[in-house]
């Protein structure tokens, strides 16, 4: 059974190869062994895994932290009703504050859970700004970056096994998975991503650069390790202004005084 499983499989990616050979500018690129409904699975045991380690991942109560958490979802929801997220009825899109003021970071699990640290909701300047991040973190789960970089580090063995249930290596996964380094060129993707996502919306949809921009500002002092494989943050800026110009791009909202007062509501 596992092998016709595996068989199977296979087929699927020879298939997504032969897609992105014919196309390799089409984004979501590079082999995925998984259908999708795979990515779905593993998002939801990855996010389960989380859900149960609060020591790992203090998550924020979403009842006591109501208005910070019904402003991150008004902001999800104004991206996944832009009409370019490939699979916003595909995947659970849900949203999950982690608190830990020392971390610039947000991630997307495979199947859309999303997870944003609130050391980079008080690092950052406005909504444009964290709409950008967001952007650019569910464009890898739309496109499905996870399972394609794990599929390369991990192989399909063992991550049908972790599908089948192995919590071990779940564990092993889940911890790669928020400390994953995606390639240059998924990273690229997902920034063009961001852009097209907030292009039809009030946002400046190039608000992704913002990130980028006070890090440079800062000169490096709280440069988020993950950067340090990834594309200069000087070319990000660039790429994100002119994809913004290339998409002609019309929003120039950015909701500044807005989201002080809501990020001022997070706890201490």
């Amino acid at each position: 059974m596992k092998r016709a499983i595996v068989f199977s499989l296979l087929l699927v990616a020879g298939a997504s190869f032969l897609m992105n050979c014919n196309g390799s500018k089409k984004l979501g690129s590079g082999i995925n062994l998984f259908p999708m409904e795979q990515d779905k699975q593993l998002g939801a045991q990855v996010a389960a895994e989380i859900d149960g380690n609060p020591k790992e991942y203090p998550l924020l109560d979403s009842a006591s932290n109501r208005e910070v958490y019904q402003y991150l979802y008004k902001i999800r929801n104004t991206i996944l009703n832009s009409g370019q997220v490939k699979h916003k009825d595909d995947f659970a899109w849900r949203l999950r504050i982690i608190k830990d003021d020392s971390t610039l970071n947000a991630f997307c699990t495979p199947g859309g859970y999303i997870y944003v640290y609130t050391g980079i909701l008080k690092y950052l300047d406005n909504e444009a700004q964290l709409a950008g991040v967001l952007g650019h973190e569910i464009a890898h789960a739309d496109f499905r970056h996870s399972t394609r970089q794990m599929t390369q580090m991990y192989g399909v063995e063992v991550l049908l096994a972790i599908v089948a249930g192995n919590h071990q290596q779940l564990s092993q996964i889940t911890a790669g998975l928020v400390g994953l380094k995606f390639s240059r060129n998924h990273e690229s993707e997902a920034d063009k991503g961001s852009v097209t996502y907030l292009c039809p919306t009030v946002y400046a949809a190039d608000g992704g650069a913002g990130f980028f921009e006070k890090i440079n500002a800062a000169g490096g002092s709280r440069t988020p390790e993950f950067l340090s494989t990834h594309p200069n943050p000087e070319n990000r800026i660039e790429n994100f202004k002119n994809y913004r110009i290339e998409m002609a791009c019309q929003g120039v909202n950015d909701f500044a005084s807005e989201y002080k007062k809501v990020i001022a509501k997070l706890p201490k």
